[in-house]
């Protein structure tokens, strides 16, 4: 049983680490190396550097501090998050349980190229099989993915439909041993998707070679899940493509916090520093008044 388990190693997971592991908390942060941080070649405007340095660097140095402190590492994706009287973290072959949990997987950049994929969002697209699937028990339902994610998801819709196709949209199938076991009970559509029809709902697929495929819900399940997908699968309040956080970056979810760019403000180093700051703090007061 962790204390905090953080999930997104950028700078708002990480500076939130520092302050849990000090307070004597077992934290653990979950996280691959996908922060956009890692992309940005020269940050001359953080506090502390005399010298531009790169955002690799800023990232190699906050894990080495937070590891020489004691925080805990596991460099691999997050699944899902259930609660219950704890939260219990999936990855793709370890499960934890946690009485805290920090979203920071950072804003969601992937934008899928879909032409009216955004005009069928709520009228048959969603992105939360646990919010929407009981809308589709006996139809035909879709998923778009190509990672261990998808199969996840697919698994939650399994009870609700036996007609389920995921389409890789192009991609080859990534999956690890767990999830490559499980994907005989789907079928799989690897065409490129371009377009989404229908009238009020959705109600067809039409492919760039020309075919087309009808569906009666299609589930958005690209990549990796980020946070605003652990929040909505938990009924937590989202706007847009962020999280929903109080000024102790708390959700609406007791135990349930999130801090940098997953949430709503400026979009820099500095913010999602302190916004973590504040996220390990009151996570801190949280778990001390269990």
């Amino acid at each position: 049983m962790f204390d905090a388990i953080i999930i997104g190693k950028g700078p708002a997971g990480i500076s939130a680490a520092l302050y849990t592991v000090r307070a004597g908390m077992r934290t653990l942060v979950i996280g691959q190396d996908k922060s956009s941080l890692s992309k940005a070649d020269r940050i001359e405007n953080y506090y502390g550097f005399a010298e531009p340095v790169s955002g690799r660097y800023l990232l190699e140095q906050g894990e080495k501090q937070a590891k020489r402190l004691g925080v805990k590492f596991d460099d691999n994706e997050v699944i899902a998050i259930d609660k219950g009287e704890f939260f219990d973290v999936y990855t793709t072959d370890q499960n934890y349980s946690c009485k805290s949990v920090l979203l920071a997987t950072g804003q969601q950049n992937v934008k899928l190229k879909i032409d009216r994929l955004t005009e069928f969002e709520g009228k048959g697209v969603s992105y939360c099989t646990t919010c929407d699937g009981f809308f589709y028990r006996g139809l035909k339902v879709g998923l778009v993915g190509y990672k261990d994610y998808v199969i996840h998801e697919a698994m939650e819709l399994d009870n609700l439909s036996k007609n389920i196709t995921i389409f890789t949209n192009g991609k080859e199938l990534e999956l690890s041993d767990k999830y490559n076991n499980l994907i005989s009970k789907f079928s799989i559509n690897k065409k490129i998707i371009k377009e989404i029809d229908g009238n009020d709902t959705i109600e067809n697929i039409i492919f760039e070679d020309g075919t087309q495929e009808s569906i009666d819900g299609l589930f958005i399940a690209f990549e990796s899940a980020s946070s605003t997908d652990f929040a909505r699968k938990l009924g937590v309040i989202t706007k847009k493509s962020s999280v929903v956080v109080d000024e102790n970056q708390m959700t609406n979810m007791k135990g349930l916090f999130a801090a940098g760019d997953c949430t709503e403000g400026l979009k820099q180093v500095s913010a999602a520093v302190g916004q973590g700051a504040v996220a390990g703090k009151q996570m801190i007061a949280y778990i001390r008044n269990l």
